[in-house]
C-alpha cells in the first residue's frame, strides 16, 4: 500500500553523524506510522526507532536512547533518523517501515523500504 526509499547513509567515523530519511509514496494517503530497523551481515534484523503518524510517544533501542532521535515532516511524507556518537556497531544496513498501526510497525509487519547502508570506521 505504500512505497519506500531510504537514503542518506555512508561512511563515517566513529563519533560522526548521520541523518537518514525515508520517504513515502503511494496512490492513496495514509497516516502512516513509520519506523527504523537495522540489519548486519549474518545478524537478524533489529528495531531500531519508530513514531506514530502525530509525532507522539517516540519509541527507542536501548543501543540508541541519548544518540539516534526519529521525527517525521508529514507535509514531505517523510521520517528522519538523526544519528549522532556513531559507534562500529552502528554499522548496518537502515531500513524503513510503515504501517497505518505503530503496533504492526515495531513488530515488522508493515511494508518495508530497499535500506540504506551505513558504515562506521573505527
Amino acid at each position: 500500500q505504500v512505497q519506500l526509499v531510504e537514503s542518506g547513509g555512508g561512511l563515517v567515523q566513529a563519533g560522526g553523524s548521520l541523518r537518514l530519511s525515508c520517504a513515502a509514496s503511494g496512490r492513496t494517503f495514509r497516516r502512516y506510522a513509520m519506523g527504523w530497523f537495522r540489519q548486519a551481515p549474518e545478524k537478524e534484523r533489529e528495531f531500531v526507532a519508530a513514531i506514530s503518524w502525530s509525532g507522539s510517544s517516540p519509541y527507542y533501542a536501548d543501543s540508541v536512547k541519548g544518540r539516534f532521535t526519529i521525527s517525521r515532516d508529514n507535509a514531505k511524507n517523510t521520517v528522519h533518523l538523526q544519528m549522532n556518537s556513531l559507534k562500529p556497531e552502528d554499522t548496518a544496513v537502515y531500513y524503513c517501515n510503515a504501517d497505518a498501526s505503530i503496533a504492526v510497525v515495531t513488530t515488522r509487519g508493515g511494508s518495508w523500504g530497499q535500506g540504506t547502508q551505513v558504515t562506521i570506521s573505527s
